[in-house]
């Protein structure tokens, strides 16, 4: 081991004597780096290596600061010559050391990207070629790595051919991989912008093309459209499609692509939501009006026009396609519509009479999601008492929801609505109590502005916990909610209350206790009726 570890530094002689010649680095730094180095090599060749030492806190690191002070001090004294004497052998000291690394632990990706980041840093680009080609043999189930090493070809070695290549066997691996082609799309079309510009500028500078080449079938698009065809015949989705589309329309030379995926979504995806809703929103960016834009008026004008032909898309989505999901595009959009800003009071009424209409009509048709109707809630509280009614149809086609009757109860508590007992009452039947949320309906049930329902939804609550958990239950329910309890509790419920501890399941001590919390809270005529029927109570007379 010593006499390898003797040979590399010997080795490192002429880079650090041309370092300390050269003004670089002292002579003293020189042997500063020696020793460290002779220190490092020994560590190097232990029996067993630590993958952080011998990555991060030493070797690697070590080498990559070295270079780093050398680029430093360069720019420094402005010395600019023998970077083949002087950077060249560390850079391949440290790929020499990356290729070791990488080949005890094999598994470890984030080492092999480390060497390519090098690479790339240090100008090494044939190199990187290399490092790609033997990662991918060892992880070629991991798609983003044969994306990252097609581009690199494409990128830093200028290279289209190797990248196509790179794509092709990704997708051997890969055949349904959306990720993959969309890049390889996108990759096939950079390098046919490129060609069109080469091209461009020779014939501006008129000179002779015949000495290059330039293939028709790229510069026309014909391969781009070879790979959408094959990318549309694994992957049949409309997603899919319009991703692809939405690319093709970064490059300008592309009308006649994009109108020929337009054409196919329109002909063979229109059982999806998404194609409707894509082909719905292009409106937003049709021309505007000329002149009347000049305005703010004008400009509100405009923009109603354009969400209305939006509108006009989604309806005839939702007469081909009466889905939820359909429904769900039409009334996103209207959301997304009615929350924009605008000092133009007309076109903020139509964007709110819009989503209504669309609310309804979902919901006429039960086919509103959940989540819609708590901002129809928030958007149209204005409504008042007719919000009763959705609110109330809500709990009825999302029957085990805690959020949805929640929100109703809630919307009829802040109306005032006298059905707020009903539906607390249907809540209690329908939710399942050991849902984690269920206390919120209580909650809300018990704070109610209404005397007179909070008095019945405080009773429903008792007698709800008292049929589903006996006295125990009940006992519980009125201890942990002692503070709505006692300030509204009739005569009645206190006497109940003291009856049931001197049951046989109860605790007959508790009744002074008890007794003593009613005259407390008990108020006006309350007191007498209650002290009159506790007194009949105690003479058995009840």
């Amino acid at each position: 081991m010593a006499e390898i570890v003797q040979q590399r530094i010997e080795d490192r002689i002429p880079e650090l004597e041309q370092l300390e010649r050269v003004g670089l680095f002292t002579k003293k730094e020189v042997k500063s780096i020696i020793k460290r180095a002779t220190a490092l090599e020994y560590k190097l060749h232990r029996l067993i290596v630590n993958k952080e030492d011998f990555i991060i806190l030493v070797y690697l690191q070590y080498e990559i600061n070295i270079l780093e002070l050398i680029k430093k001090r360069r720019a420094h004294i402005r010395y600019k010559f023998k970077r083949e004497e002087i950077e060249f052998p560390i850079i391949q000291r440290i790929n020499s050391i990356f290729k070791r690394a990488t080949n005890k632990w094999k598994d470890d990706v984030q080492l092999w990207l480390s060497h390519v980041a090098f690479c790339k840093k240090w100008g090494t680009k044939g190199q990187i070629s290399k490092v790609f080609s033997t990662m991918l043999a060892i992880h070629p189930d991991k798609p983003a790595l044969w994306i990252m090493a097609a581009k690199s070809e494409l990128e830093d070695r200028d290279s289209s051919e190797s990248a196509r290549h790179l794509f092709l066997r990704a997708l051997r691996f890969h055949p349904n991989n959306k990720k993959v082609y969309q890049e390889y799309f996108r990759m096939e079309l950079l390098h046919c912008e490129k060609l069109r510009k080469q091209k461009q500028e020779l014939e501006r500078a008129a000179m002779d093309l015949g000495e290059y080449e330039f293939s028709p079938e790229i510069l026309s698009g014909k391969l781009v459209e070879v790979v959408y065809r094959d990318a549309t015949g694994k992957i049949k989705e409309a997603a899919f499609v319009i991703s692809l589309l939405n690319i093709a329309a970064i490059f300008d030379f592309t009308k006649q692509l994009q109108d020929s995926i337009l054409q196919d979504l329109q002909t063979n995806y229109t059982e999806d939501s998404v194609t409707w809703d894509f082909m719905a929103k292009r409106e937003l960016d049709a021309p505007g009006a000329g002149e009347e834009l000049q305005s703010a008026k004008g400009r509100a004008s405009d923009i109603n026009r354009r969400e209305e032909r939006c509108c006009q898309v989604y309806e005839e989505g939702v007469k081909s396609l009466n889905t939820e999901s359909m429904w769900t595009c039409y009334v996103a959009f209207c959301l997304e519509r009615q929350k924009r800003k605008t000092n133009v009071q007309e076109l903020k009424e139509q964007r709110q009479e819009r989503l209504l209409g669309v609310l309804h009509r979902a919901h006429d048709g039960s086919l509103l999601k959940e989540d819609y109707y708590k901002n129809w809630v928030s958007s149209f509280f204005c409504l008042g008492l007719a919000l009763v009614i959705v609110a109330m149809a809500a709990t009825q086609r999302y029957s085990q929801s805690v959020s949805v009757w929640s929100l109703s109860l809630q919307t009829l508590i802040q109306l005032g609505s006298a059905d707020v007992g009903k539906l607390f009452q249907d809540a209690l039947t329908h939710v399942d109590p050991k849902v984690h949320t269920y206390t919120h309906i209580h909650t809300l049930g018990l704070l109610s502005a209404v005397p007179a329902v909070a008095m019945e939804m405080k009773a429903a609550y008792l007698d709800w916990s008292h049929t589903t958990g006996g006295y125990k239950k009940a006992r519980k329910t009125f201890t942990s909610a002692n503070t709505f309890f006692c300030c509204c509790f009739c005569e009645d419920l206190w006497l109940a209350y003291i009856q049931e501890e001197l049951g046989p399941l109860g605790q007959p001590q508790n009744c002074s206790k008890i007794h003593w919390r009613a005259m407390k809270f008990l108020e006006g005529e309350s007191v007498e009726r209650f002290t009159s029927k506790y007194t009949l109570h105690q003479t058995g007379h009840i």
